[in-house]
């Protein structure tokens, strides 16, 4: 029993934060971040961000879909977990475009722009860890997607909120992720503490590892395109 204490209180979930902690650090202490949370962030800066969201999130379902196709047979349970996260995420990038048109920006031209390179690079790696490396490394990505919206979204849109005065129709892709996400989070606990094999464990672990500095360069990237004459998703240089 005391084995199985031990083996309960050292699972996978709580050793990844362990083993990432830096990692997320260094995505936490984005500039845009602490300047979302002070109440000095600019429209510019959140119609920005909101766009370099979508152009990632639009991607959540294909990838999921291209998860689901490749888990091996031995991880078959995992197929009803995915199913379910494709239902969950349905529709968040029309979210996305729905929040820039009600903060004051163009939803066309945030689908047409091209993405900044650091949200490209992101989306390409998810891309290449479900296709070409064990599938099963996608949840590192899910892991720092979801922990990272869990502890910033609800506290982030209040800030912008404030700071900018817009409407709660601006804010729903933040607040619905601050709220679904932390039960999210605890489905995915259960999920890496079902995995057992090393090899699931150590994909996982570089994954979130590499996910924490993408997602953290995008970030940093925002604010080459928040300048105020530019409009959404155009590259301010």
């Amino acid at each position: 029993m005391n084995a199985s204490l031990r083996v309960a209180h050292t699972s996978f979930h709580d050793e990844l934060h362990r083993t990432t902690a830096a990692d997320r650090d260094f995505l936490l202490t984005a500039p845009i971040i602490s300047t979302a949370f002070a109440g000095e962030i600019s429209r510019a800066q959140y119609l920005a961000f909101l766009v370099q969201a979508w152009h990632h999130v639009r991607h959540t379902i294909p990838l999921l879909m291209a998860l689901g196709s490749r888990l091996p047979d031995r991880h078959a349970a995992l197929r009803s977990n995915v199913l379910h996260y494709l239902e969950e995420e349905t529709g968040h990038d029309d979210w996305i475009l729905n929040d820039i048109e009600a903060a004051g920006g163009d939803r066309h031209a945030a689908v047409r722009s091209a993405p900044n390179i650091e949200t490209e690079a992101m989306v390409a790696y998810a891309w290449d860890t479900i296709m070409r490396r064990n599938p099963i490394s996608f949840f590192g990505m899910v892991f720092v997607l979801e922990g990272s919206s869990a502890a910033l979204a609800l506290r982030g849109a209040d800030a912008i909120q404030i700071a900018l005065g817009l409407p709660d129709s601006a804010f729903s892709y933040l607040r619905s992720h601050g709220t679904l996400d932390q039960q999210h989070i605890q489905d995915l606990a259960n999920i890496l503490d079902g995995l057992g094999e090393p090899e699931d464990r150590a994909a996982v672990t570089a994954c979130a590892k590499a996910m924490y500095w993408l997602y953290g360069q995008m970030f940093r990237s925002i604010d080459r395109n928040a300048s105020p004459t530019t409009s959404p998703g155009s590259s301010g240089d």
